[in-house]
């Protein structure tokens, strides 16, 4: 039997779990570019998708894929297309359990995509100013495991 893997919105009112995957994807079509805010979606099928608290709200994004976010928070969670659905990778408490095999629509690939891992890095303590600010963060959002009640709201 494989091992459940599961995940969840940013607020905690959309909780789900799986364990069958399939292809995890980069797709850089221009709908996921725009669902999910970011030059890429990436995106796993999970053959035995089940939500554990709450369902995502979907939109229908043309006449053949429906997208599924929570409706709280507004975190991007499925591409569904009536075959299994596709997850949002991190969305799963660890994002590691489906890193991407390919990448799909390449035509709308946005053209600093490939250079972005030669970006430089901000090396720690270099700006003491931005991570006294990260110190003091306190997150409100849901742990990367799963809970028995989540307030949801504070």
């Amino acid at each position: 039997m494989s091992q459940m893997h599961s995940g969840g919105c940013q607020c905690g009112a959309v909780r789900y779990r799986g364990s069958k995957f399939g292809r995890s994807s980069i797709c850089h079509c221009r709908m996921c570019q725009k669902a999910f805010g970011s030059p890429f979606a990436l995106l796993v099928t999970v053959h035995d998708l089940e939500w554990t608290r709450g369902e995502p709200k979907r939109f229908r994004s043309s006449n053949k894929v429906e997208r599924g976010f929570c409706a709280d928070c507004g975190t991007p969670l499925t591409y569904e297309y009536g075959g299994p659905t596709e997850i949002a990778v991190c969305t799963f408490d660890d994002p590691s359990v489906a890193p991407p095999t390919i990448q799909v629509n390449p035509e709308s690939k946005q053209p600093f995509f490939d250079g972005l891992c030669s970006l430089p890095t901000r090396a720690p303590g270099a700006e003491p100013q931005q991570e006294a600010f990260k110190a003091s963060i306190v997150s409100h959002q849901h742990p990367d495991h799963d809970t028995a009640e989540w307030p949801g709201r504070r």
